[in-house]
């Protein structure tokens, strides 16, 4: 069976003459937003830590910019999980996890693309239909199931519930991978399928897919 990354390297070779990438770098301690007006986030690469002196010094001090071969090895996995499939995503160093260089100032440097897809979003409590006809499979580029805005999924929902934006299930990929590997599928946007990753929280859940043929 595919990896969920697998299948959206496979949707990325499919259309990477069609679309142009964008490199974003974000300093440490700020917030990196990736963007697509037309399409879905694909991550292609990701770097978090230091290799150049000049990048983002701007202010800091020698020692904190003397180390250039630091860097996250697991971080194009870590921002793809979370970032693949969404119109927008943003993220901050906390994403991937412990500090490759401690005392070192850092940055994440990506480079992504916007993929055209079908995206679906469907409330918690509710379930998307994920279908693809004419002999085609389902290619998913990405699966997200938390909340990361106070805009989606909000009718009737009280404020209290709306107030953690930085909540993700990081299986999301894999389950919904699992579930669709054929021409159509359903899944629940439920914790019981995704587990929990905010109690108390309204989530919400978002899928981008492409249909194939298959390989």
């Amino acid at each position: 069976m595919l990896s969920s990354l697998l299948r959206s390297a496979l949707v990325l070779a499919a259309v990477c003459c069609l679309t142009s990438a964008e490199t974003v770098i974000t300093c440490e301690g700020r917030m990196q937003r990736l963007s697509c007006d037309q399409g879905v986030v694909s991550v292609l690469t990701v770097a978090y830590g230091r290799t150049d002196g000049q990048e983002c010094s701007e202010g800091k001090p020698s020692g904190q910019l003397a180390n250039i071969a630091c860097s996250k090895t697991d971080a194009l996995e870590a921002l793809a999980n979370r970032c693949n499939g969404r119109k927008v995503c943003e993220v901050d160093k906390t994403i991937f996890g412990a500090d490759p260089c401690p005392g070192t100032h850092k940055y994440i440097q990506t480079t992504y693309t916007c993929l055209p897809a079908h995206h679906v979003v469907a409330c918690e409590h509710s379930k998307a239909e994920v279908i693809c006809d004419g002999g085609q499979t389902i290619a998913l580029i990405g699966a997200f199931y938390g909340r990361a805005d106070r805009t989606t999924c909000i009718y009737n929902v009280p404020d209290k519930k709306l107030n953690k934006i930085d909540c993700f299930a990081p299986t999301a990929n894999q389950v919904v991978t699992e579930r669709c590997n054929g021409s159509r599928c359903s899944v629940h946007a439920v914790n019981s399928v995704f587990q929990d990753p905010c109690s108390g929280t309204f989530k919400y859940m978002e899928l981008a897919y492409t249909c194939q043929y298959p390989i």
